[in-house]
């Protein structure tokens, strides 16, 4: 026969209160209208910068003489592929697109490889210069671009890379604000772990790949998209080094897309150069918002990775 034990009045209460701890906390009746009104704020934030990118993507695929006469009008009736077809047409926009691929996929590849390295050594060595050398790299920091664009210029002309693929890439490869960040995040990595992998009889190298680059992942993910971010919003270097169309990156051309149109094209009135510039810009826009809606939580992920210590 066995025996059922009611249970006690302590047993009762301690499972009422893991009960409690497990439950989601409530909202304060007082917090909750400031909550509201920041969701609200948010919300019309979101849509006063989300409306115009909505815009241009939607009248983009409106005849051109609706875009002038009627541009907050819709007529889904009355949509049409006619702007993307003539902007086809009209601009090397494919060639573009090609240079930007490269150099994106070349040029982020570098920093995202380099930059980490320095900031390592930077952070876990020590070596005689080491502050002045680092302090170096940040007074590169306050110079603009502008201000280096002669210098270059002129050792690529030197070295004969004017309207390469060199010129676009090497330039500014090594970023002084990815060592910066990457510095700051490898430096709240326990120097014991390296320590304990020394002992273990692993490599320089090995206990960066192994030991730092797992941890400092997210951070790594977020300055990957904002080197992407950068390379392929990049308009005042690629102008300047590569002026033949063969050369010429996505902001490069969308910069002389008027130009191409009225152009190739007699008598192309306003509407119609109109229509082919929202074609064009939504093309170019696609790509990076694609690309930060898929890794935005990586994105807030590395800017937060280092700021909160202990």
């Amino acid at each position: 026969m066995t025996t059922t034990h009611a249970p006690t009045p302590s047993g009762t209460r301690s499972a009422r209160t893991r009960v409690a701890a497990t439950r989601p906390p409530r909202p304060s009746p007082r917090g909750l209208p400031a909550a509201v009104g920041s969701q609200a704020f948010l919300l019309l934030l979101a849509l006063a910068f989300l409306a115009p990118v909505a815009w241009a993507l939607v009248s983009a695929f409106k005849p051109a003489t609706q875009i002038i006469s009627d541009p907050l009008g819709l007529d889904l009736t009355a949509l049409t592929l006619e702007n993307y077809r003539r902007m086809f047409a009209d601009v090397p926009i494919g060639q573009g697109f090609l240079n930007t691929a490269v150099v994106l996929v070349t040029k982020g590849t570098i920093t995202l490889f380099c930059a980490p390295l320095a900031a390592y050594a930077f952070a876990k060595y020590r070596f005689p210069g080491r502050d002045l050398l680092f302090g170096t790299v940040l007074i590169t920091l306050m110079l603009p671009t502008i201000v280096l664009i002669i210098p270059l210029l002129l050792e690529m002309k030197a070295l004969g890379w004017v309207n390469t693929y060199q010129a676009l890439v090497l330039p500014g490869a090594v970023d002084a604000f990815a060592i910066f960040w990457m510095r700051q995040v490898i430096a709240d990595v326990p120097d014991e772990l390296l320590d304990a992998a020394r002992v273990d009889g692993c490599g320089e190298f090995g206990i960066f790949t192994r030991i730092v680059l797992p941890v400092i992942r997210p951070a790594l993910a977020g300055l990957a998209v904002l080197t992407v971010m950068n390379i392929y919003n990049d308009f005042v270097w690629p102008v300047v080094a590569a002026s033949s169309e063969r050369m010429a990156t996505l902001q490069v051309v969308l910069s002389t897309l008027a130009q191409n149109i009225t152009g190739n094209r007699v008598g192309a009135d306003y509407a119609t150069v109109t229509g082919e510039l929202l074609a064009a810009a939504s093309i170019a826009l696609v790509p990076l918002l694609v690309v930060f809606i898929a890794l935005q939580r990586h994105f807030i992920n590395g800017i937060l990775a280092g700021s909160v210590k202990g």
